[in-house]
């Protein structure tokens, strides 16, 4: 409930995203540097889907899961990176509440699926690595499709429940927030009404979502390593690795800055710090995955030389 106090308070309807104004003497430099890893991420995981999406020899569970995490990636930055630029060059640092409950849900839901198709992307490699013999039985086309749907589903039904809970909130100010987007804590701490419940079911949900499927992916890999030391020939054991490794790295950035961010205490950390690892998570884990899995990827390279090839046949 709202106390009268409160209510004689003026009722918030936009918030002031206070991005990196601690640092405004760099801001041409910060605009251009961000502007770059947006153009870069947006071609390069454009590049992975139409790859996948027009070379059926991707047409593969770990093609068909590595689009899902491209295509992912692309509205995952869309979401953050344009207002950012915004925000930084043009001084337009107002949103309103309504657009930044929605920041937060597309954001929350993306970021959750992430987490939900990295630890299917390691099923599937596990079941590669350590079940070859059944895995053409098992990771069938269907049960792709079931998988990826369900991971955008869950996560989007998850974050609606948490929007839901910020929906009724009172904010009466201040409407600053210190940060480049609308996230969840920052959100919180500025509503005059108890959150206690929202944050609760927050905790729980982002719980389900990070920590769980984590710990499985450590696990899957665990079986992945011992069984790939238990091939024989040094050929083999490389093979396999090479196919496991790329998307270990994937993982390990992303949770490593995830983990950083929202396990971090806070009476330890500035929020400046807690801005440069979300920007990890945000920005540059997006950025980084195209080219972490087609350096070492002979069938991206090959796709890419077909449609290079094509492309130059074409053109005489």
């Amino acid at each position: 409930m709202v106390s009268p106090s409160q209510e004689k308070q003026t009722m918030i309807v936009e918030f002031v995203l206070k991005g990196f104004s601690s640092i405004l003497h760099l801001n041409i430099s910060l605009f251009m540097m961000f502007l770059v890893f947006y153009i870069l991420i947006i071609s390069g995981n454009i590049l992975i889907v139409l790859l996948v999406v027009i070379n059926h020899t991707l047409h593969t569970p770990m093609y068909f899961f590595l689009l899902n995490l491209s295509f992912l990636e692309i509205w995952y930055t869309s979401n953050i990176v344009p207002k950012m630029l915004l925000i930084i060059i043009a001084e337009q640092k107002t949103i309103s509440v309504a657009g930044c409950l929605a920041q937060f849900y597309f954001f929350g839901s993306l970021a959750a699926t992430e987490c939900l198709l990295l630890a299917v992307m390691s099923y599937d490699r596990y079941l590669a690595i350590c079940q070859p013999l059944h895995y053409p039985i098992l990771m069938t086309g269907s049960f792709c499709i079931r998988l990826a749907a369900g991971s955008w589903l869950c996560c989007s039904l998850l974050t609606s429940t948490n929007t839901v809970l910020l929906c009724p909130l009172t904010f009466c100010g201040p409407n600053e927030i210190d940060h480049f987007f609308c996230d969840f804590t920052p959100l919180v701490h500025l509503s005059c009404m108890d959150t206690s419940l929202t944050e609760t079911t927050a905790f729980v949900t982002s719980s389900a979502v990070t920590l769980l499927p984590f710990l499985l992916i450590m696990v899957s890999y665990s079986s992945q390593i011992t069984a790939i030391f238990s091939i024989p020939s040094v050929t083999g054991q490389k093979k396999a690795f090479s196919m496991c490794s790329s998307h270990l790295t994937v993982v390990m950035v992303f949770y490593g800055t995830l983990i950083a961010t929202y396990f971090m205490p806070s009476a330890n950390s500035s929020q400046l710090l807690h801005k440069g690892c979300s920007l990890l998570y945000s920005t540059l884990t997006p950025m980084f995955n195209p080219i972490i899995y087609s350096l070492r990827n002979r069938d991206i390279h090959e796709a890419l030389k077909k449609c290079l090839n094509k492309k130059s046949g074409f053109l005489r």
